[in-house]
Parts: structure tokens; sequence; C-alpha cells
């Protein structure tokens, strides 16, 4: 579930930065696709990784990136390129998601404490 959620979010993100103008979609969108984008990559890595540490490692990271998206979101609304609706789909997807990465990170530290 974890997976697919980055996904979507990394989906509306897409969605919202092709409507942008060049100078915005290059700048702000550019970053704020990539980051979006590497949540659900470094939740794939990890998980393939055949380790629990590496797994863990690779969670972290998503969850960087998942922080680095909310910052792109606010610097693109604080400089009006998103719109209430674009607000309002984004912003419960991050809210799920936060909380969901954390769970699977202690979800992963648990079955490594028991192997």
């Amino acid at each position: 579930m974890v997976y697919q959620l980055a996904e979507r979010l990394a989906d509306e993100i897409w969605k919202i930065v092709s409507g942008w103008d060049r100078l915005a979609a290059e700048t702000v969108g550019r970053q704020m696709i990539r980051a979006a984008d590497s949540i659900g990559a470094n939740i794939a890595e990890g998980s393939g990784r055949g380790t629990y540490q590496d797994n863990r490692r690779f969670v972290k990271i998503a969850r960087g990136s998942l922080f680095e998206v909310r910052h792109w979101l606010r610097r693109a609304f604080s400089r009006g390129l998103l719109t209430p609706e674009q607000v309002k789909l984004t912003k419960p997807l991050i809210a799920e998601l936060g909380p969901r990465l954390n769970a699977y990170l202690n979800s992963i530290g648990k079955s490594s404490e028991n192997q």
C-alpha cells in the first residue's frame, strides 16, 4: 500500500507540473517531480536489495524525499502555482504517506530483530 500511495502522489505531481509555464516547470517543477518519483523508486530499490538493513536505509531516503516534496509544494503554493483543487488533492496523500512510511520502516525493524 505504501508503494502504491507513493506512485499516486508522483502521478499527481506530474499532472500538476505539466500545466505550468516553462520557468516554473523547469525550476520548482523539475525538483518536485524528481523528489516525488524518488519516494517510490527508493521503496522499490530497498525491497529488492535483499537485506533488512538496505531496505531500512532506502525507506529512510524515501522519507527524506517526501519531506523534499513537501518543501517544493510549499514553495509552489507561495508562488501561486497551485490551485485550491491541487492542494486539496495532494495534501491528504502527503498526510497519509508519511505515517505509512514510518509504519513500514518500523515493521522492517521488527522483522530484522526476529531473524
